[in-house]
C-alpha cells in the first residue's frame, strides 16, 4: 500500500493528517456503478460516512445520488452538485427548518420515521399548497449481526416505524391528503459482513409488500433497501474493494420486485473506508508495569470509532524497524478511552516514527472534534501530496 516513495512524501506533511487515495475510491466507484448498473440497481451515496467535498465530486461524476441525514447533509449535497431528485432524507428528529430545504428543494424522497413525521410533513406541505414525496422508513425487527450501536433494525433501536404506529399510518393514510407515499423504506444497521443478513431482510420487505398490496391496494414506485455493507478492516490491502456483486445477486436472488418498480440502496462505507488512512506521529514510547505505551499525536478527537465501540482499525508503522513488540497505541487527549489498539504487534517504535491507522475513509474526519481544544487535522490527497 505505501511505497518508500510515499512515505517519504508523508515525512514532510505535519501531523496528524488524513490521506485519501483518489485512485483507490475511483476503481471501487467504477466496480461499483458497472455492477449496480447490470442489476438495475440505483445507489444514493451515504453522506454521513464522509462529506470530503472532494470525494463528493467524484462520487457525484459517477452518476449516484445521495443519502441524507440532517438539514446541512441536503445542503452539502447541494452544494456539491447532486440533483435534488436523486436525493433521499431520512432521520427521526427532522426540524421544521430541515423539512422545509427538503420541501423547497423538491428532493426524491423524504423517508418518515414515525406517524407525527408524518402529520408535520403534510402540514407543512399543506402551508406550500404542494405535494411532497415521502417513504416509510419501517423498522423490520430483523438483527443486523453486527455492534449494537451500529445496529437500526431492531425494535428496542429508534430507528424507523414499529409494527404499532404502522398499522395506526395505514388506516389513516387517506388523511395525509398533501403527502404521496412512493416507496418503503428499511436500514438496519452497518459493518454487516454476513450477506444471510440481507437475504432474511429481503424476505422481510416481501411480506410487507405483500400486505400492503392485498390489504391496502397500495403499490409503490420504489423500495429502498438502505445500505450497511461492511468492509474488511483486519486485511485492507487484500480487499480493498467490497463484494458487490455478491451483495447486489443476494438482492437479486430474494427480493420480489413489482413491475416498473425501482431498487435504492445507500451505501457510505462501503465506498469510502478504504480509500482513507490516518497518519500520526509517535510522540513518545512509555513502558507501563505491563504494557508499552506508543503515544500518537493523533487522538479520538481525529478517529472516534474505536473509543466509542472498540471499532478495529489495522495499525502500521511506516518508519520502524527491529524486534516486534506488543504496543497499546493511544492518542494525547485526556480521556482513558482514547486509544487505537491495545496490544498491537509493531516492530519496535521509537518517539518519531510514522503511523498509518487504516481505512478511515469513512467515520473518520467526518466524526472529528476539537474536544480539548485540537486543532483539526488537515487532509492530504493522493494527486497532490506533493503540493
Amino acid at each position: 500500500m505505501f511505497t518508500p516513495e510515499l512515505i517519504e512524501k508523508f515525512k514532510k506533511h505535519p501531523t496528524p493528517f488524513y490521506y485519501y487515495d483518489l485512485e483507490l475510491l475511483e476503481k471501487n466507484l467504477q466496480l461499483l456503478k458497472s455492477t449496480a448498473a447490470s442489476y438495475g440497481y440505483q445507489v444514493h451515496y451515504a453522506l454521513k460516512a464522509n462529506a470530503d467535498a472532494r470525494i463528493l465530486q467524484r462520487i457525484r461524476d459517477y452518476g449516484f445520488g445521495a443519502d441524507c441525514v440532517s438539514g446541512n447533509e441536503v445542503q452539502r449535497a447541494l452544494q456539491a452538485g447532486f440533483p435534488s431528485k436523486k436525493i433521499v432524507f431520512a432521520g427521526v428528529g427532522k426540524t421544521n427548518a430541515e423539512i422545509l430545504l427538503a420541501l423547497e428543494n423538491q428532493i426524491h424522497s423524504l423517508n418518515c420515521e414515525s406517524y407525527q413525521e408524518l402529520e408535520v410533513v403534510n402540514s407543512l406541505s399543506k402551508e406550500r399548497g404542494g405535494i411532497t414525496p415521502v417513504s416509510l422508513r419501517l423498522n423490520p425487527g430483523l438483527d443486523a449481526k453486527t455492534h449494537r450501536y451500529i445496529t437500526t433494525g431492531l425494535e428496542e433501536n429508534k430507528f424507523g416505524i414499529n409494527q404499532v404506529e404502522f398499522d395506526q399510518i395505514m388506516k389513516h393514510l387517506d388523511s395525509f391528503t398533501h403527502l404521496k407515499v412512493i416507496g418503503l423504506h428499511f436500514h438496519i444497521g452497518s459493518q454487516i459482513t454476513d450477506l444471510a443478513v440481507f437475504k432474511n431482510l429481503c424476505l422481510k420487505v416481501n411480506a410487507i409488500q405483500d400486505l400492503l398490496e392485498k390489504k391496502y391496494q397500495l403499490h409503490l414506485e420504489h423500495l429502498n433497501l438502505g445500505g450497511g455493507l461492511g468492509v474488511d478492516y483486519h486485511h485492507p490491502d487484500e480487499h480493498p474493494l467490497p463484494d458487490y456483486k455478491g451483495y447486489f445477486q443476494t438482492i437479486q436472488n430474494y427480493l420480489k420486485v413489482s413491475p416498473n418498480q425501482t431498487v435504492h440502496f445507500e451505501l457510505g462505507r462501503a465506498i469510502v473506508a478504504q480509500c482513507g488512512t490516518l497518519i500520526s506521529r509517535v510522540l513518545y514510547v512509555k513502558n507501563g508495569n505491563h504494557t508499552q505505551f506508543a503515544i500518537l499525536d493523533a487522538g479520538m478527537t481525529e478517529l472516534i470509532r474505536p473509543a466509542l465501540y472498540h471499532g478495529f482499525h489495522k495499525i502500521e508503522n511506516l518508519t520502524g524497524s527491529g524486534k516486534p513488540q506488543a504496543y497499546d497505541v493511544v492518542g494525547p487527549v485526556c480521556e482513558s478511552s482514547d486509544f487505537f489498539g491495545k496490544s498491537v504487534i509493531l516492530p519496535e517504535t521509537r518517539r518519531g516514527d510514522l503511523m498509518a491507522i487504516r481505512s478511515v475513509g469513512a467515520y473518520g474526519e467526518v466524526m472529528a472534534s476539537r474536544y480539548n481544544l485540537r486543532d483539526p487535522a488537515k487532509v492530504v490527497y493522493s494527486d497532490s501530496i506533493e503540493d
